[in-house]
């Protein structure tokens, strides 16, 4: 099985309890994900809501700095990724192939000029916002969620020229469609679900899910409990729908995985990084093909890498 996770919060986790990224008891550990046949994992950096400017930005370095470690340690186990040249080179050596991402635009302080800091460090992918609003613009859960900043524009701007991918996860309804009418390039929702099938605000509508699928995008499931289901306790199966859901709408080269582990609740039935495997077989047991199943696994995610450059 090959497998394609664009958000993972295990990197933030180590850095939080001074533990390890390669060997843990989180919901992922490169020694656990290791066993599939190719891997490449993004592990971001939170930026939670109480921090901001200078505070955000030393964050980032210092779970850069943990990064950085983890790798020169194990250089037999991970390798830094940040184009598919290098996601190849990784998984042929079957290694982890580790990208770098941020979650929360307040990383940046206010000042753009760290965008080119993070584009140094490697970093392929920002998601705008967390949960509340920053300097770019509102996050979904804020209690007056704005549309994007002046400040925002530039820097989603800017992301287009560095090749830095541009993840509207978390972000609210009016910064969704202020990015949209400012980009060209693919939009990210790196680990975000259907409002359709759990109506939350941090899921996607019909017609942005749509959005992202016309510019050639892609959205990765977030395994969250409260993403899948709205009263009862979810289960793998609310995977699949979610799933089901936006294939109906004609994401067959759109979905992706987003698991979201070690930054939520997943489902009880599920343990972490060891249950994709048979979260892959039940789509298979689904009726899905084998090519569809991986694409949702794995190559959605892998070509648009290839075209982010």
């Amino acid at each position: 099985m090959k497998l394609f996770d664009l958000h993972c919060d295990t990197l933030y986790e180590a850095l939080d309890k001074k533990g390890s990224i390669i060997d843990n008891d989180y919901h992922l550990s490169v020694l656990r994900g290791n066993k599939y046949e190719n891997w490449a994992q993004c592990f971001a950096v939170w930026i939670p809501d109480e921090c901001r400017g200078e505070l955000a930005f030393s964050l980032f370095k210092r779970a850069k700095e943990k990064f950085d470690e983890e790798l020169h340690k194990n250089p037999n186990l991970i390798m830094q990724s940040t184009n598919a040249n290098e996601i190849n080179l990784a998984c042929q050596n079957h290694k982890c192939a580790a990208i770098l991402t941020v979650e929360g635009g307040a990383v940046l302080a206010g000042d753009i000029k760290n965008l080119d800091y993070l584009k140094e460090c490697g970093v392929k992918m920002i998601t705008l916002t967390w949960n509340g609003n920053c300097e770019i613009g509102g996050g979904s859960l804020a209690k007056e969620p704005n549309g994007i900043t002046e400040f925002g524009k530039n820097v989603v701007k800017k992301m287009e020229e560095l090749s830095i991918a541009v993840d509207v996860s978390h972000a609210s309804d009016n910064l969704f469609y202020d990015v949209a009418s400012i980009l060209n390039s693919p939009i990210v929702a790196s680990h975000s679900n259907s409002r359709s099938v759990c109506n939350h605000r941090r899921n996607l509508t019909d017609e942005q899910f749509n959005v992202i699928k016309s510019r050639k995008g892609i959205v990765g499931l977030n395994f969250s409990k409260g993403f899948l289901k709205s009263r009862e306790e979810a289960t793998a199966y609310d995977i699949l729908r979610h799933a089901d859901y936006f294939l109906s709408l004609g994401g067959e080269k759109t979905v992706c995985m987003g698991t979201d582990f070690d930054g939520t609740d997943i489902p009880d039935d599920m343990h972490g990084i060891e249950s994709m495997q048979s979260l892959y077989e039940l789509f298979l047991k689904h009726n899905y093909s084998e090519t569809l199943v991986e694409d949702i696994f794995f190559n959605n995610a892998f070509n648009f890498f290839c075209r982010l450059g």
